[in-house]
């Protein structure tokens, strides 16, 4: 396969995934904003920043999660205990879908991932809001039943799908699974094997370093605040919400991004040769991809930080009314919208680099990120105690910066001795830059004078303002940013134009 029909695949994969999430992550917008008018800022936080970490550690320690940490008030956060033995329970139904999350990443089913991912996520949304709303004095029982609710119908589905895909006469002659039948996927004990196979174990052993450091440096504020008590159970609510808003748009655009094209640079590129050793034609698409998914990470983030300053406050008030967007809500909002830039172009970044490492490379940046999440763990904790929970965010503006510096790095090395300078793509017309600017500016003024307690009529004026802005912003890029524009025509174009003809 070229590297042009891997591009012209990834690029199909990514347009799809992002609008079936779309589609289905707006349904559970809403269902969530819902939920939000009937629960208070301390059991959020209980669920949401204390309850997953002990499915995390349940796996490992089991008991001991109840007896480490304090147990909240019974009166306030009913049912605690029962809560963390439902959510550990549903970590292990989650791990036995472990398989065939794998097996569909590796032959890119990413709309069985998207469907399976998205109906669970909505069933677990409606039966949350049912049981919110029918029997509220149930506590943390309704959010475990329906976390282990969520977690048996993405299992299920999973099962289902490839129980009738290896079961088809279709796939037999084709091929295409490393597997033919479901017990394949059961552990076996052979007497022709060794019961250890010491390549893989190796292997699991580093991808494992890999994923305990990247969950603490994903992770390592809910941690800093479990442990450590830096913050109320309220204060730890209020971030989990705005951290879920603000990371929105990162899980609809660009995770279906990233993971799509992670596989294209992965497939495109050898790992163990320079980029003057490999084909050229693979190098240079390889390279064009690179800058054009920077310029769209670069847009869609300064996007987002310059608009999101202005309407930070509104959106937390249709999202959850007087109860977020009062106090720190718009404060954190705005400070997240900036992290959502950084978020954008690491994700880009970080999607080339460990695709085009050597294994070598891949073994040091997993020292470096060691280092990494002690320092973030660190600075968590400073910056929270001299600017509250704004103080996270901050740290993870840090955290984010030097793992971007790292990829730079990385991928300027790798491209020093060849013509192609995909690190262009980092760079912005002074046109565009000014119209950032100014819309910004605009934005910002409107703000004060017409939102967000000066009656609907006054908001209206206010997303107006917005709108108008945004669209001569757009425009401008449009029109200054015309290889990136080439880009996303031909690749979305192609991809819908196969996906109606296949």
């Amino acid at each position: 396969m070229s590297p042009r029909e891997v591009l012209g695949q990834a690029a199909r994969l990514a347009s799809s995934g992002l609008l079936l999430q779309v589609l289905f992550r707006l349904i559970t917008f809403v269902l969530n904003a819902f939920i939000l008018r009937f629960l208070s800022k301390e059991i959020v936080g209980i669920v949401n920043v204390r309850v997953p970490l002990g499915v995390f550690w349940s796996v490992f320690l089991g008991w001991a999660w109840l007896q480490l940490l304090a147990v909240p008030d019974p009166d306030v956060i009913p049912h605690y205990g029962t809560g963390v033995v439902l959510f550990g329970f549903s970590a292990v139904v989650e791990l036995l879908g472990e398989p065939f999350w794998v097996l569909a990443q590796a032959h890119m089913f990413v709309k069985l991932k998207v469907i399976a991912e998205s109906l669970s996520v909505i069933l677990k949304s409606v039966l949350t809001a049912f049981l919110v709303v029918c029997l509220p004095h149930w506590g943390l029982y309704i959010f475990s039943l329906a976390q282990l609710f969520y977690t048996a119908v993405l299992v299920l589905c999973y099962v289902i799908y490839f129980t009738k895909l290896l079961g088809s006469p279709e796939s037999a002659k084709q091929q295409v699974l490393p597997v033919s039948r479901m017990t394949d996927l059961l552990p076996t004990i052979t007497r022709s094997r060794a019961f250890v196979n010491w390549e893989e174990a190796k292997l699991t052993w580093s991808f494992f370093k890999q994923s305990f450091l990247k969950q603490i440096l994903t992770e390592g504020e809910r941690y800093v605040m479990t442990f450590l008590n830096v913050l109320s159970f309220g204060d730890q609510g209020m971030y989990d919400i705005v951290n879920n808003l603000g990371s929105l748009v990162a899980r609809l655009i660009f995770q279906p991004i990233e993971e799509s094209f992670y596989i294209f640079f992965a497939k495109v590129l050898e790992r163990e040769k320079d980029a003057t050793l490999q084909k050229q034609e693979a190098v240079a698409v390889a390279a064009a991809v690179l800058e054009s998914l920077l310029k769209l990470a670069l847009l869609t983030g300064l996007t987002i930080s310059v608009f999101g300053f202005a309407y930070s406050q509104l959106a937390l008030d249709i999202y959850g009314g007087a109860m977020l967007s009062s106090g720190s809500g718009p404060v954190l909002l705005r400070a997240y919208c900036l992290y959502v830039l950084l978020l954008a172009i690491n994700g880009v970044t970080e999607c080339f680099t460990f695709a085009a490492m050597r294994k070598e490379e891949v073994d040091r940046y997993n020292f470096t990120m060691l280092g990494l999440s002690s320092s973030f763990l660190l600075l968590s904790y400073l910056l929270t105690h001299w600017c509250g929970s704004v103080g996270f965010i901050l740290a993870n503006c840090f955290n984010m910066g030097i793992r971007i510096t790292q990829s730079l790095c990385f991928i300027h090395r790798y491209y020093r001795k060849s013509p192609h300078k995909p690190l262009a793509g980092l760079f912005l017309s002074p046109v565009l830059l000014g119209a950032f600017a100014l819309s910004g500016g605009i934005t910002a003024v409107s703000e004060v004078f017409l939102c967000c307690e000066r009656g609907w009529p006054a908001m209206l004026v206010h997303v107006a303002v917005g709108a108008l802005c945004l669209g001569v912003t757009l425009g401008t890029a449009f029109l200054t940013e015309t290889k990136l524009i080439h880009f996303l025509r031909t690749q979305l174009g192609v991809s819908r134009l196969t996906d109606k003809t296949t």
